[in-house]
């Protein structure tokens, strides 16, 4: 397989690459680069993003010539305080999800699972946690606070100051030459890119894998915040914008509440000329993007804390219906549609056909042979929603039950479920 090749497969996975160049580069450099994804131990229930897509990306990354370590984060997980911080639990739900990947034909025989807990024993480890803190500031630290499922200005323990230095240090200390992640853990894989050459190591390739979203679907756009002036001179229709914005905000985004009305105060003393609130509006309406734009991220994605609106491992026909009959995905709409995701990213990888069952009064059964072909079909309203969940849930159902097949012959995996299911989870 030649570069050309290799680089296609992985833009499959990346939906976003920085850089593609030096990924070419690294490519044509060397036939088995190490990728490096890391996950923290946090939860009972594996959902599929973590189970089916994982598995799916990370063929693709190893088919491409790639030699996978991935780093099962339990300290991380204990930093961030996940499993109500109890070390021990936090390692025997990694240990589960290994035996999860293994049930869902990840190619073990190209990955490599390396433990933070052994990293941390090596005192060269803790020198690059070292340097990584020692040149960054505390601000620039906490603004990769949502690699950790939180927003910048969530209150935080020291040790989740701390989480960032280590994650970065991960990728030096692993020799990755990519880092395959998720988009959510873009801001500390680009923090790596940022302080690497002053370390005196190479700039890691990032390649963002999307997000799959939960089914509760997007939380609502405010076109306000989009369209806010961040430059000077500051547009005229400004105070209208905030006006109608401040509305929305209450209603949606209270978290971003305090950087709004900050916002409208200083542009007010600012109409007596003061240049100075002219400025700090500016910069307070850029940081009111990003913490909008964050807060839409993890607003979209599956989570397992909201158990209703994502897809587990162990989820049976019942429970997959029932999830997926409330799922958003409103006729016509293909933009942040977690059905249409789940056929995207997961059906269309695993089925060569997507067959969806319809009465012949509206056209009887009709059969997709990619992803563009029903994402066109249901733009166009030519697939109702209703069939449109049916048949996911009939393909999730056929995806799901091998696996879980796989885990109940499984003895280490059977006893493992057993051992943590009276564990408590924390978010």
């Amino acid at each position: 397989m030649d570069t050309k090749e290799r680089l296609a497969l992985i833009s499959q996975v990346g939906e976003e690459i920085v850089t593609k160049d030096d990924l070419v580069k690294i490519l044509d450099k060397k036939q088995n680069p190490i990728a490096y994804d890391g996950f923290e131990p946090s939860g009972k229930n594996i959902h599929i993003a973590q189970g089916l897509l994982r598995a799916i990306n990370i063929n693709k990354m190893t088919k491409a010539g790639c030699r996978f370590k991935i780093l099962i984060a339990d300290w991380h997980a204990w930093a961030n305080n996940k499993m109500n911080g109890n070390l021990e639990h936090i390692q025997k739900v990694g240990e589960y999800l290994i035996e999860v990947w293994r049930a869902c034909d990840m190619d073990l025989k190209n990955v490599e699972f390396v433990w933070a807990s052994d990293l941390v024993k090596d005192n060269n480890y803790w020198k690059e946690v070292m340097q990584i803190a020692r040149i960054s500031t505390v601000k620039r630290i906490q603004r990769c606070s949502q690699i950790m499922g939180r927003k910048e200005g969530d209150a935080q323990q020291a040790s989740q100051i701390l989480y960032p230095c280590m994650q970065a240090a991960d990728i030096f200390y692993l020799g990755a030459d990519i880092c395959q992640l998720g988009m959510d853990q873009r801001k500390v894989n680009v923090l790596a890119r940022e302080v690497s050459k002053k370390l005196g190591h190479a700039e890691p390739v990032i390649v963002s894998h999307h997000m799959l979203s939960g089914l509760q679907g997007p939380l609502p756009k405010i076109e306000g915040i989009e369209t806010l002036s961040d430059k000077i001179p500051l547009g005229k229709d400004m105070q209208k914008i905030l006006k109608d914005t401040g509305i929305l905000i209450s209603q949606h985004y209270p978290s971003l509440l305090g950087v709004f009305r900050a916002i409208e105060t200083d542009l007010e003393t600012a109409k007596t000329g003061s240049m100075d609130k002219i400025n700090q509006a500016v910069k307070s309406i850029k940081e009111l993007k990003e913490k909008y734009f964050e807060e839409r991220q993890i607003g979209l994605k599956m989570s397992k804390s909201k158990p209703d609106t994502a897809i587990f491992m162990n989820d049976n026909l019942e429970s997959i219906e029932k999830k997926l009959r409330k799922a958003y995905c409103p006729e016509g709409i293909v933009d942040d549609n977690p059905v249409l995701e789940y056929c995207n990213y997961i059906i269309f990888e695993r089925f060569k056909k997507f067959k969806v069952e319809r009465s012949e009064k509206w056209g009887g059964p009709i059969e997709f042979s990619s992803y563009i072909e029903l994402k066109d079909a249901f733009k166009k309203k030519e697939v109702h929603p209703m069939d449109l969940k049916a048949s996911v849930v009939k393909h999730l159902h056929m995806l799901l039950v091998p696996v879980q097949d796989r885990l109940s012959k499984n003895k280490k995996a059977k006893q493992l479920e057993k051992e943590i299911e009276p564990f408590i989870v924390t978010s």
